[in-house]
C-alpha cells in the first residue's frame, strides 16, 4: 500500500509539472491571441473625394494588410473626406478625435495642420506634405518631436527638376508662365526654388498666374500665351487635383505645353509629369501606422522621403500640341501613355 501511495504521488506530481509546463507554454500564445484580437482604429482625413484618392487609399489599405491588418478583423478604418473644401478640415478632424483613433492618418499640409489642432496627443501619420519643416508641422526632420510624423513628397525640392525637364521637352521656350495657388502653404518656397533653376537654365519666369479655382482658370491660360509664354509649370497646391481635367483640356485648347507634378494629372491627359507616387506615399505610410501602433512614438520616427519617382509622359498630349518628344526624354521616362 506504501508503495502504491508512493507511485500517485509521482503520478501526481509528474501530473502537476506537465500542467505547469503546458501553463508557461500557452502564455505567450494566449497573450499573442490577445494581442491579435485588439480591434485598433485609425481615423482618415483627406482632402479629395473618396473617388478620387480610391487609387492612393487602396494603398495604404494593401500596405496595412501585408502588414498583418485586416479590417473588420483587428483594423478599423474610419475615413472623413474634406471634397475640396477645405473649410470643413477643422470640423472633420475634430469629429475624428472624438471617435479616440489609434493613430490619425492625414493627407496634405492642411490636414495635417487641421489635425495637430484638434489634438496634442494622438499619433498623427501625414502624407503629401511638401517641406513639413518650412511649413512649420516639425521642427526637423530627423527628430519630428510631438506627435505628428510622416512622409514628404518633396514638392519644393522637385520643382526646378520640374523646370528642368519641361526645358529640355519644349528647347525653344525663353519664357516659362507658372500656374499658382499663393494660398498654398508652400506656393512661395516652390517659386523660389523654380526661380533658382531658371536663373542657371537662363529662362525667364513669367508671368506668375494665381489659379485658386476653376473660374481662374481660362484667364490664366489666356493671360499666358498674350505674354508670349511657350511653356507653363504647374505647381503642387490643395486644389490643384480637383482642376487635373479642365487644366488638361485648357492646355490643349491654347496649345500651351503644361508640366504637372504628379502622373495622375498625365492621366487625364495632362503632357508629362514628375513627382513623387501618389499610391506609393501611401503604402508607405501604412508602416509609420504599423510602428506606432506596436508602440512606438512619432517623436522617435524621422520624417521620411519617397520610396519612388516617376516621369510619366503623355504621347497623345504632345501630338495634341504639336510637339516631338525629344529621344532623351523618353529614354529616361519610367512610362509613355500612347
Amino acid at each position: 500500500m506504501a508503495y502504491r501511495g508512493r507511485m500517485a504521488v509521482r503520478f501526481t506530481i509528474t501530473r502537476l509539472a506537465a500542467a505547469a509546463v503546458f501553463l508557461l507554454l500557452a502564455a505567450p500564445l494566449a497573450a499573442e491571441a490577445q494581442r491579435a484580437e485588439k480591434v485598433y482604429r485609425v481615423g482618415y482625413l483627406e482632402t479629395s473625394s473618396a473617388s478620387e484618392v480610391a487609387p492612393s487609399f487602396a494603398a495604404f489599405r494593401q500596405g496595412m494588410l501585408e502588414l498583418g491588418y485586416v479590417e473588420g478583423r483587428n483594423l478599423m478604418l474610419v475615413a472623413r473626406f474634406a471634397e475640396g473644401k477645405f473649410d470643413r478640415f477643422p470640423s472633420l478632424a475634430q469629429e475624428l478625435v472624438r471617435l479616440n483613433p489609434d493613430v490619425l492618418f492625414v493627407a496634405t499640409v492642411v490636414g495635417t495642420r487641421a489635425a495637430r489642432a484638434a489634438t496634442a496627443t494622438i499619433p498623427i501619420v501625414f502624407v503629401r506634405v511638401g517641406d513639413p519643416v518650412g511649413v512649420g508641422l516639425v521642427p526637423n526632420l530627423a527628430r519630428p518631436g510631438g506627435n505628428i510624423t510622416g512622409i514628404t513628397n518633396m514638392a519644393v525640392e522637385l520643382t526646378g527638376k520640374r523646370l528642368e525637364l519641361l526645358k529640355e521637352m519644349v528647347p525653344t521656350a525663353s519664357r516659362i508662365a507658372v500656374l499658382v495657388n499663393p494660398d498654398a502653404p508652400i506656393a512661395a518656397m516652390q517659386i523660389r526654388n523654380a526661380q533658382a533653376a531658371a536663373r542657371t537654365l537662363g529662362v525667364q519666369l513669367h508671368p506668375v498666374l494665381t489659379v485658386r479655382d476653376a473660374g481662374d482658370l481660362e484667364g490664366a491660360f489666356e493671360a499666358a500665351v498674350r505674354s508670349g509664354a511657350s511653356a507653363a509649370l504647374r505647381m503642387v497646391d490643395f486644389a490643384a487635383n480637383t482642376l487635373r481635367v479642365e487644366t488638361a483640356k485648357l492646355a490643349v485648347k491654347h496649345r500651351l505645353p503644361v508640366m504637372y507634378p504628379f502622373r495622375e494629372d498625365v492621366d487625364v491627359g495632362g503632357l508629362m509629369a514628375y513627382g513623387s507616387s501618389v499610391p506609393a506615399q501611401y503604402q508607405q505610410a501604412a508602416t509609420f501606422v504599423h510602428k506606432i501602433l506596436r508602440g512606438a512614438k512619432p517623436s522617435d520616427l524621422p520624417v521620411e522621403q519617397p520610396t519612388k519617382f516617376e516621369l510619366v509622359i503623355n504621347a497623345r498630349a504632345a501630338k495634341l500640341l504639336g510637339l516631338t518628344i525629344p529621344p532623351s526624354i523618353l529614354l529616361r521616362a519610367d512610362q509613355v501613355i500612347e
